[in-house]
């Protein structure tokens, strides 16, 4: 068993890691490990230290003033209680009070995953770990918070999530609720997280923890270019293969807050879920708030065990459907081609060259349906642009089916635009705060899927497109953030629920989609990589990683994101030089390169490249599938970081039977004079006997002494290396 209670403990135990909690004298629930595994009869309680402190409170059922919620590490903190720390909850009661003194009740245990209802969340078997439900209650308000535990124990995988219930004759109002807190009674740490902006999303920072607090957040109504929903605390000194690291993934897509605080006796606290600014949750009697799931990770051997869990929980334990695992066609996107400006024609001749290259499906971007010539007009129209393309869509499917070519198109199903037949008859669609013009950002506005008359209009639209024409892939984009909230079905007291109900209509609509659809891929895009999370990745086995398809960009993105998220998850593809983005100038063998790390596909004209470039692309197709299942199955390491003063940034991909790899490398500056370069494998078998660019060592040879990279021709030149036991 994974979960046991000894009297008064309960330990959570997987593979290599233990979560222990502790029911204190007065019924308190305190947080006592999270660690190295530890046996459930271990009372790490012995830690935590009680001294009579000046300005920290004592409960009133106690004489002792050594004991303090003020300081004493706690699994579910409130606000009101005598805790002035970062809370978890908070809750008005009818007479305009927020005290909340949540206390133990029972536990429960099961095998299996527990379920959130309406939310994304990992699931496993009831072989493969075990699910923990402990209740707690505040007596005087009739509030029960069920604390809920899964254990997935073959990844080191804890998730926690909470389901809030108002047990009370009244009706209250939940100002707060997020999903978990870990305190750390001791070490020195640091934040790991993930900051960016549009076109250069997850850029990888580290941030020393001091006196007070650190706020990760977005309140863009999505998880947001410029914060990712995942974090990591690191103890000092940590890198990628040793020290002490804890991850915490957000298992949701709409706004959030994580925040670190270091207390006054330097005990370390994160808190994460739900922004709290843009949250007013009404509960009536027996009504229940269910809360997104987070999911932990341990690691005392660096950050590539934390990712190497991740990464296979998260492909056999959260991703579904049978593209997970099964090969996804290498695509041509006519976006950088073409823009708005194509017809059916145009179309057919890039899927005429792409075919003859090799690549399996031509993906049909922005631009095909309504009024929409450019970005001002047709969002929300879905319904085939005829005129412009030429034809029908079953006509261009046919077209490019009957060349053994597979076809895609984009959908931004959240988005409405004014000049549309859909604003003229159903203007209340548009999320718009009566009397006032609101917020426009890329000439659109967002439609209220808060309502569930909404969801179901554009999923009409939708099947009846899909229904109609032999459609293989959906790219689901949303570009732009939310701003000016406001439902016309939602009265003056519930409009604190919308942001999250927001995110729960969008969650309802891809759950019916994917499921109605089990054999289209959807990919998910937000302007790129600005709803990059766990939630999405429930629903779509990959995102696009960014609009920036710069290769040398992308070598910072794809690092920071490969830290929580499978690298087979971010879409990724060869585009034009010089950039559309940056105007840089690289190898075509370049873009290639990085653009294997990832979900591999084209975002140029294929008619404009050269011959050479065209055999090249011929190449890179064969490479690519016979790197596919590497790709999506094996596992990742970071040899060096584009943050550093490498001049090579390079990442390997091993297979779990360490029989088959690749190594790949590109040069991210030049010396005169150049010195010597070595790359050291890493994840090798180190008896085994490996063959790397025509040598043959055992993989301790390899992994201590290294690899030397040839010598550099060019500018941003790149290397791939197969990693063949001999």
């Amino acid at each position: 068993m994974s979960i046991k209670l000894n009297n008064k403990l309960i330990t959570l135990s997987t593979m290599n890691t233990s979560y222990q909690m502790k029911i204190d004298k007065l019924g308190y629930l305190l947080h006592t490990w999270y660690g190295k595994k530890i046996e459930a009869t271990d009372d790490m309680s012995y830690r935590i230290s009680s001294i009579d402190r000046g300005f920290c409170g004592n409960p009133y059922e106690t004489m002792d003033r050594t004991y303090s919620l003020d300081i004493f590490p706690q699994e579910y903190s409130t606000f009101g209680n005598g805790d002035y720390r970062a809370d978890c909850i908070q809750v008005v009661h009818p007479d305009g009070t927020n005290v909340l003194d949540l206390k133990y009740d029972s536990c429960e245990i099961t095998r299996g995953k527990y379920k959130l209802k309406g939310l994304p969340s990992f699931t496993w078997s009831e072989n493969e770990g075990e699910s923990l439900q402990v209740n707690l209650s505040d007596k005087e308000s009739g509030i029960r918070v069920e604390l809920l535990y899964g254990v997935l124990e073959k990844y080191d995988i804890i998730t926690r999530a909470v389901r809030v219930i108002n047990t009370s004759q009244n009706t209250l109002k939940v100002k707060k609720a997020l999903s978990a807190c870990i305190d750390m009674v001791d070490g020195d740490f640091e934040l790991i997280h993930f900051h960016g902006k549009h076109a250069m999303e997850r850029e990888f920072e580290r941030s020393p923890l001091s006196h007070g607090k650190l706020v990760l957040e977005s309140k863009r109504g999505t998880s947001s270019h410029q914060q990712n929903p995942f974090a990591i605390l690191a103890k000092k000194g940590t890198n990628e293969v040793s020290g002490d690291c804890i991850g915490a993934a957000f298992v949701y897509s709409g706004s959030f807050i994580i925040e670190a605080e270091v207390d006054q006796v330097n005990q370390t606290r994160l808190v994460v879920g739900l922004h709290p600014e843009q949250f007013e949750y009404i509960l009536k009697t027996e009504e229940e708030l269910i809360l997104p799931e987070v999911a932990f990770t341990y690691s005392d051997a660096g950050f590539e065990k934390l990712t190497h869990s991740y990464h296979d929980a998260i492909r056999a334990n959260l991703q579904r459907g049978k593209f997970v695992h099964t090969h996804r066609p290498i695509l041509i996107n006519n976006w950088e081609a073409t823009y708005f400006d194509f017809d059916a024609d145009k179309l057919f001749d890039i899927a005429s060259k792409a075919k003859s290259l090799g690549i399996e499906m031509l993906v049909m971007d922005d631009g095909w349906f309504g009024e929409r010539y450019d970005d001002t007009k047709g969002l929300g129209d879905w319904y085939v642009n005829e005129k412009k393309l030429g034809s029908s869509l079953k006509e261009l499917a046919d077209r490019i089916n009957a060349i053994d070519m597979k076809l895609g198109i984009w959908f931004e199903p959240e988005m409405i635009n004014e000049d549309t037949n859909l604003y003229r008859e159903h203007p209340d669609f548009m999320i718009r705060v009566p009397d006032r013009k609101g917020v426009k950002g890329r000439e659109q506005f967002v439609l209220d899927f808060t309502r569930k008359d909404v969801r179901d209009y554009i999923k009409a639209m939708m099947v009846n497109i899909l229904k109609n024409a032999n459609i293989a892939y959906i790219k689901w984009d949303m570009n732009r953030s939310l701003a000016a909230v406001y439902s016309a079905k939602l009265d003056a007291k519930s409009m604190g629920e919308f942001h999250y109900r927001y995110v729960l209509g969008l969650y309802e609509l891809l759950d019916e989609l994917t499921t109605e659809f089990p054999d289209i891929l959807f990919e998910g895009c937000s302007g790129g990589g600005g709803r990059y999370d766990l939630g999405m990745l429930y629903y779509h086995p990959q995102i696009w990683l960014s609009d920036d398809t710069d290769p040398i960009e992308r070598l910072k993105i794809q690092y920071g994101s490969s830290f929580a998220y499978p690298i087979g998850s971010a879409g990724a593809h060869v585009s034009a030089s010089p950039n559309h983005q940056t105007m840089r100038i690289t190898p075509f063998e370049t873009r290639a390169t990085v653009a294997m790390a990832g979900t591999f596909g084209y975002e140029l004209d294929l008619n404009k490249i050269s011959d050479k470039e065209q055999e090249m692309v011929k190449s890179q197709v064969k490479d690519y599938l016979k790197y596919d299942e590497l790709v999506h199955e094996g596992d990742y390491y970071r040899l060096t970081s584009p943050y550093d003063s490498n001049r090579v940034c390079a990442w390997q991909i091993v297979n779990k039977d360490k029989s088959f790899g690749l190594l790949s490398a590109v040069v991210q500056s030049l010396e005169a004079n150049e010195s010597n370069i070595y790359i050291y494998p890493r994840g090798l078998d180190e008896t085994a006997v490996y063959e790397i660019a025509g040598a043959t060592r055992t993989g301790r040879v390899w992994m201590n002494g290294g690899f030397l990279i040839p010598r550099i021709k060019g500018e941003y030149e790149s290397f791939r290396f197969e990693i063949k036991r001999v």
